[in-house]
């Protein structure tokens, strides 16, 4: 309860004194009028000493005020029947200022109409309505009677727990180990509800101190299960799918053709590369380049898809549904990768760890293996047919990849200003790239659903938090910051809802092996400072 108790505001020390007035059905306002032409704490209605109390009650959601008002030439006589004229379906206090004598009364008493009352009180119920199915208030005591005890977990007080509230959090003290305890009141939570609630176990909220049994406290969350788990996918996330695969199919085709910038006509080159070209080139003159980009947007979309894969058969034995990708087409890379949702609700934070380290797993084998091989061919002079010219500059774009194919190529190819290379090079760069964009440890990417399941959600937003700054300044990604902090910002910045024990540690290995890839996917997106780049012998900066 919040409360405020001066009327007392501004440089001026003017008092503000206020009047309700004008309560209609719908659309009316309610006025607040104030003077300074009166000494302080004298109304303006009535010219007496009026001293005002404002209590904030926090009900649903929504503040609401009750007003009190004192006179001091006559005391109040609504302050002994005050609670009688609060009724439970009521969101506003009502009440009524009184003057001392009619002369003094400048305007029409003020009160809150009845119909007023019930209008606010239809529009919490249509709120309650639209909102999601909140938990049997019956089946919360029966819960609690059959389902906790002594021996499992003592409940000392109940709290709403969800998004919305829907919900009923369970607080209380734990009676043995957590995990058997949980198992325990899943299978006798089956037992008296049926299918009809999920039970979480999370960390209590606010918690003075740590379990005495080690670990952090814990509480007992319930949901309807309807509420808990999403929605199955519709028609049309089918077809907004199918078009985004279509897309990115297109931006792939056009990053296989311009990896051969070195073959394409002068006209279109100098179209997209001079900022001052109007006239758009004949785009026929490209369809000739068409068969020969498809290796390349093959290679894109068959990284992407492998890491899908990975996400998938890491889910399977877990009995983990996920919903159908929606891929990001990008020109840069062809593609941003995909997004994919959970489509029912995780058992522990290690599945929450291993699907999510599965997908980019994947999808980096595949990549480096691309890139290896194409730096194998890029060497082989009966491959040069297939090499396709690039500017040095591009190397500058990852410090680990620069390095491995500064060592792969030599000095001497490195340091000039175009670089031969084979397509499975650019395929492979923007396979293993994009991998670490989605590792990176922010939101729901699959970087933040593995840090969220290792280190917990407090883990996360320091993480987020240093990823936004380092993306803010270009410091990781390079001119694929920008597009890509805003992509995390819109669609993937919330964090992924927790599991059914979210509490249970995943492990010292696990913790490790994040810990490794994380220090792998900022060396990937570091980039190469020119005098670095120089030092290192990784493109020939002086040419640009």
């Amino acid at each position: 309860m919040g409360m405020l108790t001066s009327c007392s505001l501004g440089a001026s020390n003017s008092t503000l004194c206020s009047r309700l007035k004008g309560i209609g059905i719908l659309g009316d306002r309610v006025r607040i009028m104030a003077t300074t032409n009166y000494l302080s704490n004298t109304c303006f209605l009535c010219k007496h000493k009026i001293c005002h109390t404002y209590k904030l009650f926090p009900q649903r959601g929504v503040d609401k005020f009750k007003i009190f008002s004192a006179s001091s030439n006559n005391d109040s006589s609504n302050d002994d029947g005050e609670d009688e004229n609060l009724s439970e379906d009521s969101n506003f206090a009502t009440e009524e200022m009184e003057s001392g004598s009619e002369e003094e009364t400048s305007g029409p008493p003020t009160t809150f109409g009845s119909s007023y009352n019930n209008f606010q009180f239809d529009s919490i119920k249509l709120i309650e309505l639209l909102g999601p199915e909140k938990v049997d208030p019956t089946d919360v005591k029966l819960i609690r009677k059959k389902l906790f005890g002594y021996s499992t977990f003592w409940v000392t007080r109940e709290e709403p727990f969800g998004d919305l509230g829907e919900g009923v959090l369970f607080l209380g003290n734990l009676r043995g180990n957590r995990e058997e305890v949980f198992a325990q009141l899943q299978s006798r939570l089956a037992e008296i509800m049926g299918d009809k609630y999920n039970l979480f176990m999370v960390e209590e909220p606010n918690s003075e101190g740590p379990d005495p049994r080690g670990g952090p406290r814990i509480s007992f969350g319930m949901l309807r299960k309807d509420v808990s788990e999403p929605e199955p996918t519709t028609l049309w996330q089918y077809i907004i799918a199918m078009l985004s695969f279509l897309l990115t199919v297109g931006t792939s085709e056009v990053l296989g053709i311009a990896s051969q910038i070195d073959r394409l006509p002068p006209e279109v080159v100098k179209y997209f590369t001079d900022p001052d070209a109007i006239e758009p080139p004949d785009l026929q003159l490209l369809y000739p380049f068409v068969d020969s980009a498809l290796p390349l947007a093959y290679g894109v979309l068959g990284i992407q898809i492998f890491h899908e894969v990975g996400h998938f058969l890491a889910a399977f034995p877990k009995n983990v549904q996920l919903s159908i990708p929606y891929f990001i087409p990008n020109f840069t890379l062809g593609s941003f990768g995909a997004i994919t949702q959970f489509q029912s609700v995780l058992p522990d934070r290690k599945t929450l760890v291993d699907i999510s380290l599965a997908g980019p797993f994947a999808g980096a084998v595949l990549s480096f293996s691309m890139f290896a091989v194409g730096l194998l061919l890029s060497s082989d002079p009966n491959a040069a047919r297939d090499m396709v010219q690039v500017p040095s500059m591009m190397f500058q774009g990852s410090l680990l990849l620069g390095l491995i194919s500064r060592a792969s190529l030599g000095y001497v190819v490195m340091h000039a200003a175009t670089v031969p290379i084979h397509p499975l090079v650019i395929a492979g760069w923007c396979g293993l790239t994009t991998s670490a964009l989605n590792m990176l440890p922010v939101g729901c990417l699959d970087g933040g659903r593995a840090v969220q399941g290792a280190f917990g959600k407090n883990a996360l937003l320091g993480f987020g938090l240093t990823t936004y700054c380092l993306l803010g300044l270009g410091v990781l990604g390079g001119p694929l910051s920008l597009p890509w902090g805003l992509y995390v910002l819109l669609c993937q910045r919330t964090p992924e809802k927790p599991c059914l024990n979210d509490v249970s540690e995943v492990g010292t290995w696990r913790q490790t092996v994040l810990a490794i890839v994380i220090f792998l996917v900022a060396l990937t997106l570091l980039p190469v400072g020119d005098e670095l780049a120089e030092e290192l012998g990784i493109g020939l900066v002086t040419t640009f």
